[in-house]
This record gives structure tokens, C-alpha cells and sequence, in this order.
């Protein structure tokens, strides 16, 4: 084995696993290819004997690259008992920027770009698919609600096994889901498009955090801060950028369909780029493989750490576990214990930011109209809104970074509780000013964003290596569960009262705030290690 190699269980077995889901995804097309004459209509239509078979090489190819990709887990069981002497990571922790590290900021960001432009696309289909169907538009909807159900569960699940099998494995599986989820450009039933809908977002939700917790464990401290949360807001504006493009490029000559079968090929570009993601080192010390962690430390050090530089003895906390306590994994761990208030706070901001984004917000131009305004005056306002709210991103970068990460994080979902009570003034008042709701508006885009951009890289940085990933998994699932319970709430009409809806809403958002004030501490320009020595005191 060589030492940047990476262990993996079984590697043939992965690009057989590959090799697979290619084969699944292919047995479709030429079905498909039948009915271009009908513009790819293909409902009503039975499955032929080769979309069978592709749709059981699929899962079986998942299942096969997902053994591949597993660890050698009695090493890594070893390894957590044992106790390791600490690599050199404050070494690599105080180095500027280089090559290395900018092509790792470039994968990521296309990773998760190609991640987000997956339930993105989801509004792109909805009509032509309620067409082809003959469904109706809320029936449609089924789709969203079961792909927003797929990103709570892969979040959740997919940071587990990201502190199982470490951060890179668990980015090439949620690319192979992707490919395989491709099959869904080609089901005759909308029901089965129900199911992989599920698949897909489970892929997208599980890829978000993993992201997140490499880069933290990666990036020098210095330019970790504002380099995760560009990373999140340049991300999510490429992805949605990404479906929009696809949409108006193909889905005129091809369909729907043709959206759904882009995952194939973006899910193949991530996993050829996986020769250019690095396994973190951290985990790979964590999991007893030294000498990888080593090498990967040599190629991001720029030259700062010697080839054969020898373990360094000085005391650093995080690469020791066993030495404090044992190094489970398990979400009671982070609901229990030293991390218990931090992880809490999260959680309750992470589910006010989904009834914010997916309750308020898509019921606001409804309201609007019940404050006086018509509908294409309203449509109007959120979109200036909108555009005034854009810059936000770059404000939240510069207080992440150059003020503090966690005030920067109170500080918005302040402004986010401020702004939903604002609402509640204009309706109590019966004010009926495009001004003042445009303000109101304003500060709740740029409030929401802020909240959402600093969430998930706080996560990813306060949590120790042996439970990031699981952490920022759990906190981006909060996130999309506040999304289901704010489109459960839209449904029982709780949005039809806007004032009551309004403050129900902030309170969470006030809860959490005043949580991570009295809990969350600063990390802006600490190493990780240093962060848990804080915690641990």
C-alpha cells in the first residue's frame, strides 16, 4: 500500500459498483429512445425486460460500491481504542493558501453545485410531468414533499456514515446515487418517480454536510471561516443557476425527462473528480491510518511540512480520543452531554430557518395581496427584494470572518425574529406601504440567508472529528424538517393568519438566538483542536 493511498475494503468492488449503475441507467435509454417520435412520452407504458433488469443492477450497484468503499473497520476499530500519538496539523493550520487547497475549494464547489441543482430541477419538471400524467399540480407537489422527506433522512444518514467511513467514501456514494436516480427520466409511472425523488434527495442531503465538515477539516484556519460560507452561497447560486440552464437548454427538445437523466453524467464528473479530494487527515489519524493522513498533510502543507517530518509529541486533544473518552459516534452523543446546549440551539435555528424559507416565504406574496397589494405588484416587490437582498452574501462572509462566527449567527436570526415581528407591526397597524413591506421583505431575504450560510459551516467547525460529520448532518436534516413541518403547517392554513403566523414563527428563531449567545463559542481563527479543548474544559 503507498502511502497516499487511501484503504478501502474492496476497490474492485466499487468500480464494479460503478460499472453497475451505469448498466441500470443505460438498460432505459433505449425504451426511451422509441418513444422520441411522442416527444419521450411514456406513460401508461409496461417496462420491457431490459428496464427491469437495469432497475435491479441499480441498487445492487449502490449496495456493491458502498462495500467497496467501506474502511478496513477492524483497523479502525483498533484504532479507536488505541492511543495515537498526534499529527502535525497546527503545522498545516497556519500556512496561506495554494494550489492544493484552491483545487479542493474548486471540486467542492462543483460537487455541491451539481448537489443542489438536483431538487432544484424539481420545479423545472412538475409541469411538464403533471402533463404527461395527468395529474394535477398538487398532486405534483407529492414530488417536492418526498424529495424534502429524502434530504432529512440523507442528511442524517449520510452523516453518519461520513464519520464511518470517512468524508471522501461517503461523497463518491451520494454521486452513485445520483447516477442511478437518472433512471427516473425514463419511468412510465409517476409513482416511481415518487421513489427515486426519495433516493435523489436523500443523495443531495447527504452530500451538503459532508462537503462542509472536509473543508473545515482541510482549510487553514485562517481563511476556514469566510471560505465555508462562500463556499455554501456560491454553491447554492451555481446549482439553481445549473437547473435553470438545463431546463432551457434541453427540456424544449427533449422533455422532462431529459432533467432527470443529467444525473447520470454530473454524477459521473464528481466521481471522476474524486482523484482530486483528498481523504481529511484528521479522520484518517482518528482511524489509525497515519501514514495516509501524513501524506495528505504533506500535499496541502506547501512544502511547510518535511516528507518524513516524524510524529510531533506536542499535546493536541482531537487526535487522541480514547485518551478522554471513548470516541462513539451516535446522535445521543451530541444531544447529551458538553455539546448538548451548542447542538440544541442549532437544531431549533435550523427548523425556524425551514419554516421561514419554506412556510412564510412561499405564502408572503398571498399575504401580500391580503395587505392591498395586487399580484403582479407583489410578484414585483419580491423580486427588487430579492435583488436588494443579494449582496447579503458578501456581508455575511466579511462578519463571519473578520468579526465573529458565532455573534455573526445570533446577529441574523435576530434580524430574521426582527423581521417576522416587523410583519406582525404592518398587519396589527394595518399599514399598507409597498415601502415599509419592501423593507420588511428585504430584511427577511437577507436575514434568512444569513442564518442558512453560517449554520451549517458552524456546525461543521465546533463539533470533534469523530462526530462533525454526524453534526452537521443532524443540523442541515433540521433544517429540511423545518421545511415539512412549515409545508404541513401552509396545508392546516396556519399561513392564512399571516400576524399569528408571523410571531409563531419567531419564536423558535428568538429561542435559538438566545441559546447560542449563553452557548456557542467563538471559532473564528482557532484551530479544531483548540475548539474542542475549549469545550472540554
Amino acid at each position: 500500500m503507498r502511502p497516499r493511498d487511501i484503504t478501502f475494503h474492496h476497490p474492485a468492488a466499487f468500480w464494479l459498483g460503478c460499472a453497475a449503475v451505469v448498466a441500470g441507467v443505460l438498460a432505459h435509454l433505449p425504451m426511451l429512445a422509441m418513444a422520441a417520435p411522442m416527444h419521450y412520452h411514456l406513460a401508461g407504458m409496461p417496462m420491457d425486460n431490459a428496464m427491469l433488469v437495469g432497475m435491479a443492477l441499480v441498487p445492487l450497484g449502490v449496495l456493491l460500491a458502498g462495500y467497496g468503499l467501506m474502511p478496513r473497520m477492524e483497523q479502525m476499530r483498533r484504532a479507536l481504542h488505541a492511543r495515537h500519538s498526534p499529527l502535525p496539523f497546527h503545522v498545516t493550520d497556519h500556512i496561506p493558501l495554494n494550489r492544493e487547497h484552491w483545487k479542493l475549494v474548486a471540486v467542492l464547489t462543483i460537487a455541491l453545485a451539481v448537489d443542489v441543482m438536483k431538487p432544484a430541477t424539481i420545479g423545472f419538471v412538475m409541469p411538464g410531468m403533471s402533463a404527461e400524467y395527468g395529474i394535477s399540480r398538487s398532486a405534483a407537489g407529492w414530488l417536492a414533499l418526498s424529495a424534502l422527506i429524502g434530504t432529512t433522512v440523507g442528511s442524517i444518514v449520510w452523516g453518519r456514515l461520513g464519520d464511518l467511513f470517512g468524508r471522501r467514501a461517503t461523497i463518491l456514494l451520494s454521486a452513485l446515487m445520483f447516477m442511478g436516480t437518472a433512471i427516473c427520466g425514463a419511468m412510465p409511472a409517476f409513482g416511481w418517480n415518487l421513489v427515486m425523488c426519495f433516493m435523489m434527495g436523500a443523495a443531495a442531503g447527504g452530500m451538503l454536510p459532508i462537503t462542509f465538515t472536509l473543508m473545515a477539516e482541510t482549510i487553514p484556519t485562517a481563511h476556514r471561516g469566510w471560505l465555508l460560507v462562500a463556499l455554501g452561497g456560491i454553491g447554492t447560486s451555481a446549482g439553481y443557476l445549473l437547473a435553470s440552464g438545463a431546463a432551457t437548454l434541453f427540456e424544449p427538445a427533449f422533455s422532462w425527462r431529459a432533467l432527470w437523466l443529467l444525473n447520470l453524467p454530473t454524477g459521473v464528473l464528481i466521481v471522476f473528480l474524486n482523484r482530486y479530494i483528498p481523504e481529511s487527515p484528521r479522520f484518517l489519524a482518528l482511524a489509525g491510518l497515519e501514514d495516509q493522513a501524513r501524506a495528505v498533510l504533506q500535499r496541502f502543507s506547501g512544502g511547510a511540512l518535511a516528507a518524513d517530518l516524524p510524529v510531533v509529541r506536542d499535546h493536541q486533544p482531537e487526535a487522541a480520543p480514547a485518551a478522554k473518552e471513548p470516541a462513539r459516534i451516535g446522535l445521543r452523543r451530541l444531544l447529551r452531554g458538553r455539546h448538548a446546549h451548542i447542538t440544541w440551539g442549532l437544531a431549533i435555528c435550523a427548523i425556524g430557518w425551514g419554516l421561514v424559507n419554506f412556510g412564510f416565504l412561499l405564502w408572503l406574496p398571498a399575504n401580500l395581496v391580503k395587505l392591498g397589494i395586487d399580484a403582479h405588484a407583489s410578484s414585483a416587490l419580491l423580486a427588487r427584494s430579492a435583488i436588494l437582498a443579494l449582496p447579503g452574501i458578501g456581508i455575511v462572509v466579511w462578519f463571519y470572518q473578520r468579526w465573529s462566527s458565532i455573534r455573526t449567527l445570533v446577529l441574523f436570526a435576530a434580524m430574521a425574529t426582527c423581521a417576522l415581528l416587523f410583519f406582525f407591526v404592518i398587519d396589527l397597524a394595518d399599514l399598507r406601504s409597498s415601502m415599509l413591506t419592501m423593507l420588511g421583505t428585504v430584511l427577511l431575504l437577507l436575514s434568512i440567508s444569513g442564518v442558512i450560510a453560517t449554520l451549517i459551516p458552524y456546525a461543521a467547525e465546533i463539533y470533534p472529528v469523530h462526530l462533525r460529520s454526524s453534526g452537521a448532518g443532524l443540523i442541515a436534516a433540521c433544517s429540511k424538517f423545518g421545511g415539512i413541518l412549515g409545508a404541513g403547517l401552509g396545508v392546516a392554513g396556519l399561513f392564512d393568519h399571516f400576524m399569528l403566523s408571523a410571531v409563531l414563527i419567531a419564536l423558535p428563531l428568538a429561542a435559538a438566538g438566545w441559546m447560542l449567545a449563553r452557548s456557542g463559542i467563538e471559532t473564528r481563527g482557532h484551530d479544531l483542536e483548540a475548539i474542542q479543548e475549549v469545550l472540554s474544559r
